[in-house]
């Protein structure tokens, strides 16, 4: 880059528009309509873009495409409700139902996050809720246990997917310089992701490890 001669600094992502997002995605639908799979809009936060990912929604659909939306949740209730209705399928992030906790933990409260859920079930699109597994941080059982039983409450939910830590995500932060916190920990053995798995089949819910 020119503000920096030594090269230090590279550009991680360019400009697209929707047509040129929806062909490059177009040139894998072979494989979508014999794996019967299709394209998911994930992040990062998609919803950060909100405008733009509503049109590659309604392009995807048009090219009869089917759509996933992977989100936080954390949104205005009318952007995750218009994506939404774009959407076949929707994947939504639970991490903590303790309001102080997740406060401390993400820096924001879950009140939307959680209300916004309940307008998603309201409108009937399939969701598939997914819940992080980090040691120390989400994995206690009255946590989970808190999870399942509101979850259980929902009638779009079709499962839930226990997803363990991991550290994929560590070269991207040397990169700009900065360690995650979470970094130290290690991933959940088996036998912990399988226990969380059987908190959520306990109360009645479709579950399984990873997805």
């Amino acid at each position: 880059m020119e503000a920096c001669p030594t090269g230090a600094r590279q550009m991680a992502g360019r400009v697209m528009t929707v047509a040129a997002v929806l062909a490059e995605v177009l040139k894998d639908r072979v494989f979508y309509e014999e794996s019967g799979g299709g394209v998911t809009f994930s992040g990062g936060e998609p919803l950060y873009q909100a405008a733009f990912v509503l049109r590659l929604l309604e392009a995807a659909r048009a090219a009869g495409l089917h759509a996933a939306l992977d989100t936080c949740g954390f949104a205005p209730t009318s952007q995750v409700l218009a994506a939404a209705q774009r959407c076949d399928l929707v994947l939504y992030d639970l991490k903590l139902m303790d309001a102080t906790r997740h406060l401390q933990q993400t820096g924001v409260s879950n009140e939307l996050i959680l209300a916004n859920l309940k307008a998603l079930d309201q409108l009937g699109v399939p969701i598939w809720v997914r819940v992080p597994l980090i040691p120390g941080v989400t994995d206690d059982a009255a946590n989970l246990e808190g999870i399942a039983r509101w979850v259980r409450g929902l009638r779009a939910v079709r499962q839930v997917n226990v997803l363990p830590y991991h550290r994929t995500g560590s070269a991207k932060w040397r990169r700009i310089g900065q360690t995650s916190r979470l970094e130290p920990l290690p991933a959940p053995s088996q036998a912990e992701v399988n226990r969380a798995v059987q908190v959520f089949t306990a109360v009645g819910l479709v579950a399984k490890a990873g997805g």
